[in-house]
């Protein structure tokens, strides 16, 4: 046996360990670059839970508050809104995506070039209460970037 056994190993069992504990699987998370003197842009993925969750709230570095979004038609306007809590059905896919469930980044640091990459952390709570944490980082696309 090589050292490089064990340690390959290691890495398996921790790579394991970590999928048999994600509750909610990430997909294709994508945040939109920004130009100068933007204050806000979006972040989109698809999210799929293990089992009946909540995502309740995201933080970033990149911004000083980060919020989940909907738009929604409203009369003949589309608007944009804060949601206390965007159900994630178990074993259901959730889009993530422009002009519907986005993740708000408000209040850029700086702004974000594609290509750079942005660390998020989403908030889930259980039908409990019971709050759980995960961490994606999520590549910047270009201005004109969409799909989820």
């Amino acid at each position: 046996m090589t050292m490089t056994q064990p340690i390959a190993a290691l890495i398996l069992s921790l790579a394991l360990s970590g999928a048999a504990h994600a509750q909610v699987a990430v997909d294709a998370p994508w945040v939109r670059a920004s130009v100068p003197q933007q204050t806000a842009t979006g972040a989109f993925m698809r999210l799929t839970a293990s089992r009946d969750l909540r995502l309740i709230g995201a933080r970033s570095d990149a911004a000083q508050t980060t919020e989940v979004h909907e738009m929604a038609m409203q009369g003949q306007m589309i608007r944009m809104r804060q949601v206390a809590a965007l159900p994630l059905p178990r074993g259901q896919v959730v889009a993530l995506a422009p002009g519907g469930y986005h993740v708000m980044l408000i209040g850029l640091k700086r702004p974000l070039s594609a290509g750079e990459q942005v660390t998020l952390t989403l908030v889930f709570e259980d039908a409990g209460g019971k709050r759980s944490e995960q961490t994606v980082q999520a590549p910047v696309r270009p201005l004109g970037a969409g799909g989820p």
